[in-house]
């Protein structure tokens, strides 16, 4: 046995034990319905013993395929109504069935069984010997006499597991297919797409789709021509059997609409296919092989590369599949038992099970907030400990949920493949698709939500972005241009990366061309910096396609693209250089069920702010309120490091008591906060009455009564039971105009210049340790800023260390690990700590500095030439001083060794 074999089989072994643990209620249940049949019971028994002797059949596990083959008729019989179910009936299936489970579990041995007890019994219930129907004449008859179907009707479930499966294989189908164009002689794969094609041939003859399954046995020929050697593998031949595929999936999308492949026309695939298989100097079409009931097994077939492949059970294509390549690594083999006994590890759970296990937890994370809010009014220290080890439960629990739902981007990249090749040939054009990161996941909701936007940017790419290969040439570059995917996760959040080696944008078109729209005035586009001009594609209706294609050039598309990354706490970005091609960069949250959020207070109401939209917070007292609060055409706008920054005020927005900022009392009495926002590629200040404090928030939808109102996002229940909404910060700037304006003066302020340049900046927390040193910090990966004193500090683990929200966190000064300066003084026990915190997955610490110094966007410019020393970026100049740019998590890592679940309270 090879290690493909044993791999399958410990599949077999493991699908085979779960059909077979329900068929005795299954039967009994049968058994208790008399005349009256349940044929939704007996087609499920029916189908385990079908998928069954498929599978042995294809593992050349003989004796189970011969008994399951016997009991398949008996069903079939049982459920046309042509035997009742009796009590002996009944008997002689389980009997058979317990056998049958016998020798799955003794599965090694199972081809040296006596069967002949439980066959003979299971002959007398059959009607024997009925030739197999043919395909041909299963169509004619079809096309003959169609069937009436109700203008209603149910799909059965066998049905619906079919269209899934299909799905499934079609998509694995056109993977190989492609995999195949590069790589045409390898017969793993040959072998893989001709089980493919079998196993949806078997389901559609299974469930009397006469039409579908001619049209899978056509394929499936010139598969097996293929596999034989009979045919070299060309690119038409791909061609014509990915069109095949497609053909294969309207005839599934018929099913669902009408229950039926009436109507299925596959007569120009159909010419396609069989033009391929004229070559064939043989002609050989796929024999049936399936043997007699009684009739001795045949000799297993070697399983060589020569070797005819077998036929594959339904349920087995994908494994056969993926396993095949591993025949060729035997340094990675194992044992057969140990194959067997790997399959033990996973269980299937259905998607809903695992929604309603996710609202659950979501629920649990409510009440862990409100009994967390207890906790900080109570004294006991029993209850504090308890509640202390609730949170870290429920944290880990959340995360270990959250990961059932979690699924591979790899799942959509999947289909890129064949939309490139498609796309390529169409335009004439030859790409390369480079993918890297396909392990990385996200939320299962997540990721059909970007299905969409990234199909359209891809295509974006071959259509708009590479050249053609004549025109490549003539630049000096391959003929072969390359398409590029990569995903990463960074900061609590997946960034995907669209990379194109193509010509770029045509600035100077795209300037022309939002000239001609009355997007900006002629000097205003002269005036356009190049990464200013690069983003007018985002623009509602903007194209420079000259003519309308079934491709491109609608003007529709990269607006509706950004704006459905955006509905999901997304962002989007484009960079492009002429001729070196254009890279587009869009950063998501994990999961939309439980995320961060900043909570506010506002007209004595609280809500809640995702932190995926917060850059970072403002508080304004006394004068500097009347100072740095000023109005341009009746608009407050706040000057931050010299910038404009536009102001709403929540409570005018919503309609609330005190929406004036800034108010006309005494400047002594007044205390602006200011939640600084990023939307639609634009900041903008919020302006509140309190800022409280961040909390995990579960999310839930809005009321039928307020869906209609943009500001709102959604709603959540904080830890005191009440209700809180949930701000859509992108709603907000569109409700108050702040999008609209952007398009009316888009690009001709230094704002819009600022957030262009974004992609290639980083917020950095400036800081000091109370001497001439500076120190920077990325404020993507800053936590919280706390302040506590001196006197509050512990020790743990000859560590110092505070009490931090209900756990214990390590302190790290910045000065013990870079050094103190001689003249730096000893702080007193009544000094205040100015405390960074950090988290990651490994570490949680705080940073401990003199002083915070600034906020500052800038670009990571490090010196050249400067050697870096340990735990930092770089060195580079801000704000006209040498400033170090930490490496927080390397310093995490070297100052902090411990996890911090030793520093978690018991």
């Amino acid at each position: 046995m090879d290690i493909s074999d044993a791999e399958l089989i410990a599949d077999f072994v493991v699908e085979a034990q779960e059909g077979l643990a329900n068929i005795e209620q299954q039967m009994l249940a049968i058994e208790e319905g008399g005349a009256d049949i349940n044929v939704e019971l007996v087609n499920a028994v029916f189908r385990t013993m079908h998928s069954i002797k498929g599978t042995a059949g294809f593992l050349g596990l003989d004796r189970i395929g011969v008994l399951a083959h016997g009991l398949e008729e008996v069903l079939n019989r049982l459920r046309n109504h042509e035997v009742l179910p009796s009590s002996e009936l009944v008997d002689t299936i389980l009997h058979a069935a317990d056998f049958m489970e016998g020798l799955i579990e003794s599965v090694e041995t199972s081809n040296e069984a006596d069967i002949s007890q439980y066959v003979e019994s299971l002959q007398q219930y059959r009607v024997g010997g009925e030739p197999a129907v043919n395909p041909a004449s299963a169509v004619k008859s079809e096309e003959s006499t169609p069937p009436v179907v109700s203008a209603t009707f149910h799909l059965s479930e066998a049905a619906r597991e079919f269209i899934i499966e299909c799905y499934d294989n079609l998509d694995l189908m056109d993977r190989d297919l492609l995999a195949l164009e590069q790589s045409p002689g390898s017969t793993n794969l040959l072998r893989g797409i001709f089980r493919t094609m079998h196993t949806i041939k078997g389901g559609a003859g299974f469930l009397g789709l006469a039409v579908m399954e001619k049209f899978a046995h056509i394929a499936e020929t010139l598969l097996g021509s293929l596999r034989d050697g009979d045919l070299p593998f060309t690119s038409e031949i791909a061609g014509a059997l990915l069109a095949a595929t497609d053909k294969c999936r309207e005839g599934l999308r018929l099913l669902e609409t009408t229950g039926t492949d009436i109507g299925f026309e596959t007569d120009s695939i159909v010419q396609r296919l069989l033009a391929a298989q004229s070559v064939c100097p043989t002609g050989e079409h796929a024999r049936n092989d399936a043997p007699d009931l009684l009739q001795s097994a045949p000799p297993r077939p070697s399983t060589g590369p020569s070797a005819p492949a077998r036929s594959a059970p339904p349920t087995s294509a994908a494994h056969a599949n993926t396993h095949d390549s591993a025949a060729e690594t035997p340094e990675h083999a194992l044992t057969d038992k140990q194959q067997l006994a790997a399959g033990d590890s996973t269980i299937r759970v259905d998607v809903a099970l695992l929604d309603k296990l996710m609202t659950r937890v979501g629920e649990l994370v409510l009440a862990r907030n409100q009994i967390l809010q207890h906790t900080n009014r109570s004294h006991d220290a029993e209850f504090i400990s308890t509640a202390q080890r609730l949170n870290l439960i429920t944290t880990e629990l959340q995360e270990g949920v959250m990961k059932t739902r979690m699924q591979p981007i790899g799942n959509v990249w999947g289909k890129f493949p064949r939309v490139i090749r498609d796309l390529a040939s169409q335009l004439g054009k030859q790409i390369r698709l480079e993918m890297e990161g396909k392990e990385t996941e996200l939320d299962k909701t997540i990721l059909e939500a970007i299905k969409d936007p990234l199909t359209h940017l891809v295509r974006n790419s071959v259509d708009h972005g590479i050249e053609s290969p004549e025109a490549r040439r003539s630049v000096g570059k391959p003929e072969t241009g390359c398409l590029r995917l990569r995903a990463y996760h960074e900061g609590g959040q997946v960034n995907i990366e669209i990379i194109d080696d193509g010509a770029g944008l045509n600035l100077e078109r795209i300037r022309q061309k939002a000239v001609e729209k009355g997007i900006v005035t002629a000097d205003q586009a002269a005036r356009l910096s190049d990464r200013e001009a690069a983003q007018l594609i985002l623009l509602p209706g903007f194209s420079t396609a000259e003519k309308v294609t079934n491709v491109s050039g609608r003007g529709v598309g990269m607006d509706v693209v950004k704006t459905n990354i955006e509905k999901i706490g997304g962002t989007l970005d484009l960079q492009s250089q002429p001729g070196r091609g254009t890279t587009i960069k869009i950063k998501i949250p994990l999961t939309l069920a439980i995320i961060p959020a900043l909570i506010v207070t506002t007209g004595g109401d609280r809500y809640a702010i995702p932190q995926v939209s917060l850059l970072e917070l403002v508080r304004l007292e006394g004068e500097a309120v009347q100072r740095q609060i000023e109005y341009v055409h009746g608009a407050p706008v706040f000057r931050l490091r010299s910038k404009l920054l536009p102001l709403i005020n929540l409570a005018e927005r919503l309609g609330l008591s005190g929406g004036n900022v800034g108010g006309e009392s005494p400047a002594g009495d007044q205390v602006v906060n200011i939640v600084v926002l990023r939307s639609n590629d634009r900041q903008y200040g919020l302006v509140v009455d309190k800022v409280n404090d961040t909390e995990e928030i579960v999310v839930k939808p809005l009321s039928r009564q307020l869906k209609g109102l943009g500001e709102y996002a959604g709603t959540t229940i904080m830890g005191d039971g009440t209700v809180a909404l949930i701000l859509d910060v992108l709603g907000i700037a569109m409700a108050a105009g702040l999008n609209a304006e952007m398009r009316e003066q888009p690009h001709g302020g230094p704002g819009q210049a600022d957030t262009l340049s974004r992609a290639e900046s980083q917020t950095l927390l400036v800081v000091d340790l109370g001497d001439s040193r500076r120190f920077a910090l990325p404020t993507s990966m800053i936590a919280r800023l706390e302040k506590a004193s001196a006197a509050a500090i512990e020790y743990a683990h000859n560590q110092p260390v505070i009490q931090y929200r209900g756990s214990i966190l390590p302190l790290i000064e910045l000065g013990d690990v870079f050094g103190r300066h001689p003249d730096q003084p000893e702080r007193s026990e009544q000094s205040e700590l100015q405390i960074i915190v950090y988290a990651d997955q490994e570490h949680h610490c705080g940073f401990v500095v003199n002083r915070i110094v600034d906020i500052v966007e800038t670009e990571l410019n490090f010196v050249p030439g400067k050697p870096v020393r340990e735990h930092l970026l770089g060195t580079m100049v801000i704000q006209e001083r040498v400033t170090d740019v930490l490496n927080l998590p390397s310093l995490a890592r070297h100052a902090s060794p411990r996890s911090s679940a030793a520093f978690t309270p018991a």
